[in-house]
């Protein structure tokens, strides 16, 4: 089911605004987010076809079944906990059914948890995009063979410097695995043999030739396998982000040089601040009143320790707000399949 089709339906319950724009820390440049909630069809709730989620590639567009945005709710997921009181210019529609959802049966202190350690995912994140931004991967990819080195006397080199070294042709060499030596090979060489080289073009390890007895081995290979793996993925998640990536974020996170990504630190802040409103107040208070301080953050004018030693205490503090919060310890969750039971039960009758 596509989001198309899921509007045509008639199934959804709820659809509102989100994001930076629920928040009102919206800029020029900000996406325009939008989370909504369905109920499924009946014939398909009771079959093997059930969805829990449909959202669009970039996933700034989604919409949960009711299952799945009740199960996320009883977990006090922040990102969902939002949806329970989203500034009313930002519902864009809201059926009866949807009413029967209330935020006082799902509040609790399980939010101390959830937004603090979403914070915190939010500052290791900040951090890990400047590893990306200093750290280019080249866009030609390293082959196998650049992962091989060569014992060349009482020291390794790598096989490229080896085969340079010699004016040895690649294509004429051949390698057996050596028993007992995890990843070492006996290398030959013999132009007039027909030998397999050492790796075939986009492979992922090396090949084996079939060598004569009479052959000498003319050194011993290695290949760091380990290595190898290891850049391949670090390859592979960067040259995804390179082709996701938002250019305007990205614009901005090297122009400040702050070596942290500004607005996932803002976020960091944003949800320490709303998890003590709850503790405090009972309140989810997803419009922010401290807009100014919180863009002051994104816009890059602290650095990164300053941040992470303010967010490690205001953690802390958590725990005595907490402790003396009037909030459920976690929702009843008798209480809420019986909720879900009867909205899905008159929704299927109305319709």
């Amino acid at each position: 089911m596509t989001i198309e089709d899921l509007k045509k339906s008639g199934s959804i319950i709820f659809e509102s605004i989100s994001g930076s724009k629920a928040y009102g820390l919206d800029t020029a440049t900000s996406d325009t987010d939008i989370r909504g909630v369905f109920i499924l069809p009946k014939e398909q709730f009771y079959s093997l076809n059930y969805i829990g989620q449909i959202n669009n590639e970039t996933n700034d567009i989604a919409y949960y079944e009711l299952n799945k945005f009740v199960e996320l709710l009883s977990k006090n997921n922040p990102n969902i906990m939002e949806l329970l009181n989203v500034p009313e210019e930002c519902i864009l529609y809201k059926h009866p059914a949807f009413d029967h959802i209330k935020k006082e049966d799902f509040l609790s202190k399980l939010c101390k948890n959830t937004f603090a350690n979403y914070a915190f995912t939010q500052i290791k994140k900040a951090r890990g995009l400047n590893k990306k931004i200093v750290n280019p991967v080249e866009k030609e990819r390293k082959s196998v063979e650049d992962f091989c080195y060569v014992r060349d006397h009482k020291q390794s080199i790598l096989l490229k410097d080896f085969i340079n070294k010699n004016n040895f042709n690649l294509k004429s060499c051949g390698l057996v695995k050596l028993s007992h030596m995890k990843d070492c090979y006996n290398l030959f060489y013999n132009e007039n043999m027909n030998y397999n080289g050492i790796a075939r073009e986009n492979a992922n390890e090396v090949c084996l030739s079939s060598v004569p007895k009479s052959e000498t081995p003319i050194a011993v290979l290695y290949f760091n396998v380990d290595g190898y793996s290891t850049y391949c993925k670090k390859y592979k998640e960067y040259w995804d982000w390179v082709e996701k990536r938002n250019e305007e974020r990205y614009k901005s996170n090297i122009s400040h040089s702050k070596n942290y990504d500004a607005k996932n630190m803002m976020h960091t802040f944003r949800l320490l601040h709303m998890a003590k409103e709850i503790g405090l107040n009972n309140e989810i208070n997803v419009r922010r009143t401290d807009r100014d301080y919180l863009l002051s953050i994104k816009n890059a004018e602290f650095e990164y320790d300053d941040l992470v030693s303010k967010a490690e205490i205001m953690k802390e503090e958590l725990n005595t707000i907490y402790d003396k919060s009037l909030l459920i310890d976690r929702p009843d969750l008798d209480m809420i399949n019986n909720l879900v039971y009867n909205i899905r039960n008159n929704f299927y009758n109305i319709k």
